[in-house]
Order: C-alpha cells, then structure tokens, then sequence
C-alpha cells in the first residue's frame, strides 16, 4: 500500500496493470467532466460541490491506479524525459 510520507518525484502515466488502466481511464473522464462543469460555471450558475467531488474521485482513481498496480506486482509507469516523448 501506499504511504502518506512518499511523495512523488515524478509524473506517473496510465498504464501498468489492466485493473490500473480502467482506474487511469475513468480518471481522465472526471477530469473532462470536470474540465466541462468548469466551463459550464462561466456561462450560467452551477452548483459547485459536482467540482468537487468529480476532483476528488479523479484523485482518488489516481491513488487507486497506483494501488493496484503494486497489488499486481508492477511499478508505476514513469515519465521519462526523451523515452515517452
């Protein structure tokens, strides 16, 4: 599992374990969703607790996606400066 006390030191990409990747996948859908509600709020009156839960749930898939890649034995996919370009 991960720990409070590890802090990233590099960007992690989707990828890894499929488990991981639907985790990876459904975050970038919250953060469209969210993308679109922000969006939204210029043009008329939005509540703003759907931000923030579809921010939370974005972060909470990213964790998610770290978890289960670890639980299948993989490390998270790093970024590599030159390699993934």
């Amino acid at each position: 599992a991960l720990t409070t006390d590890e802090t990233l030191k590099d960007f992690i990409l989707p990828g890894g374990s499929r488990s991981a990747d639907y985790a990876h996948f459904g975050r970038t859908v919250c953060r469209r969703a969210e993308r679109a509600l922000v969006a939204l709020a210029l043009e008329e009156s939005v509540n703003d607790a759907p931000r923030q839960y579809l921010n939370r749930l974005s972060d909470l898939l990213f964790v998610l996606g770290r978890v289960l890649n670890r639980a299948g034995g993989r490390g998270d996919v790093l970024w590599q400066k030159r390699k993934n370009a």
